[in-house]
């Protein structure tokens, strides 16, 4: 058993799966990025060529720039997904170890309602969840966003995280009480430090869906103050004409933030994908 673990074929084959699923996964945001370079008729004609001499135009950067607010658009997203993530891993890293470090009667059937939002899509309750905000005066507010975003991700954060608090030493946290620190100061001093690869796991698996999502700022926050990088986009896209050279630049520039999230928590994400599956 120890040898298969320290055995580096099988760590080797591990990282060589997830960089080929890598490569799979950023090829269509290659193809949208060599496109947003190109003249509408270019990214038609040859769709997976580079641009060249005679196909290169920023005619779609230059479009984007000039119509709506995009800078406006981009920090009502970056706010939206950096709070929202800072709630779900504050209060999913919490829940999860509050679940796994004290034992009471109905623990188990208690992590099983908190993880139930995996199995029920939020957007069945968007009806219920308008009128509430319409009710507290939230409709066209970031917070609205913020809110949703957080109950949404919370459910998979503490079924992640909970299997990791309970690989947490229970030595190390009992040494801490020794030595008078509370409970807060463990989770934060000696428990949090120790589950960093599944708060990049989970950070990473809610990031894109909030970054990528327009239901929910199409019902709840479509004014132009309040409008989300996703939803400005789709100024471009019409009944019976599309803009593709600013669609397409528009997309580039979204996507850059999540591959520089992306790029930053890597290192932790594959720590946490890869923790306990050699043995």
């Amino acid at each position: 058993m120890h040898k298969a673990r320290r055995n580096p074929a099988n760590l080797i084959a591990m990282h060589g799966i997830l960089i080929l699923y890598t490569c799979i996964a950023l090829f269509p945001v290659f193809v949208i990025l060599i496109n947003s370079f190109k003249t509408r008729k270019a990214i038609f004609r040859e769709p997976l060529a580079l641009p060249g001499a005679d196909s290169f135009s920023l005619i779609g950067y230059e479009t984007v720039l000039r119509q709506g607010d995009f800078f406006g658009y981009f920090q009502n997203s970056m706010i939206v997904t950096v709070c929202s993530l800072f709630f779900i891993l504050l209060f999913g890293a919490m829940a999860a170890f509050a679940l796994a470090e004290y034992r009471f009667r109905g623990n188990t059937l208690m992590g099983l309602y908190l993880a139930l939002g995996i199995m029920i899509p939020i957007r069945i309750g968007t009806v219920a969840i308008l009128e509430l905000m319409v009710s507290t005066g939230l409709v066209n507010t970031l917070m609205a966003l913020i809110l949703v975003y957080t109950a949404q991700g919370l459910p998979l954060a503490v079924f992640i995280l909970s299997e990791f608090m309970r690989g947490v030493s229970d030595d190390l946290k009992n040494a801490g009480r020794i030595d008078g620190l509370s409970e807060y100061m463990i989770f934060f001093r000696l428990a949090l430090p120790l589950v960093r690869p599944a708060l990049a796991t989970v950070a990473v698996f809610n990031m894109i869906p909030i970054w990528n999502d327009l239901w929910f700022p199409l019902i709840l926050a479509p004014a132009e103050s309040t409008k989300t990088l996703t939803l400005g986009s789709q100024v471009f896209i019409g009944q019976f004409v599309t803009d593709w050279n600013a669609v397409l630049s528009a997309l580039s520039m979204a996507i850059l933030p999540v591959l520089i999230l992306y790029v930053i928590f890597s290192r932790q994400l594959i720590r946490g994908i890869t923790s306990g599956a050699v043995k």
